[in-house]
């Protein structure tokens, strides 16, 4: 994680995989749900999706994740809004999550920029210093896990 910035985290991490299967990684629900969260992602602007994973009652995590594609540039960009189902403490947190790919040598630059966090709230801010563990010692782990066990994506894949 970079920066300073209480309102967003934000992870650059090389990956030695080619930004195509990257792009599979973080597009395809069933590769989805073993690096991330299961859920009924679909590429598709507007489409609106849940992610269930772990409740963290210590900053108010229920664990069910309501989800909206916002944005996307195939094989590049992919922007979503996050919100908890029930959190703990009553305060509905809009978050959003863009996933950036770079094409780096034989490889791929992401970046992630998590942006939304209250600075002013403290459950925000512990959520903020939780999630930004996890992003880089969890959720990258686990990506580059489904990575390294995929085979190289048929390019026609590439939405």
């Amino acid at each position: 994680m970079t920066g300073d910035d209480p309102t967003a985290l934000h992870l650059d991490q090389f990956l030695p995989h080619p930004p195509a299967k990257v792009w599979r990684a973080l597009t395809e629900p069933e590769l989805i749900a073993r690096w991330l969260m299961p859920g009924d992602f679909r590429l598709e602007v507007g489409h609106r999706y849940t992610m269930r994973g772990v409740a963290m009652p210590g900053t108010g995590f229920s664990g069910v994740v309501q989800a909206e594609v916002l944005a996307f540039t195939p094989g590049r960009m992919l922007r979503l809004g996050w919100r908890d189902a029930a959190p703990g403490d009553g305060a509905c947190v809009d978050w959003t999550v863009t996933w950036t790919l770079e094409p780096e040598g034989t490889g791929t630059r992401l970046f992630l920029t998590h942006e939304g966090f209250d600075p002013d709230d403290p459950l925000q801010r512990r959520a903020h210093t939780i999630m930004g563990g996890g992003w880089r010692s969890r959720v990258v782990p686990a990506l580059t896990d489904v990575l390294d066990r995929l085979p190289f994506p048929d390019p026609s894949r590439v939405r």
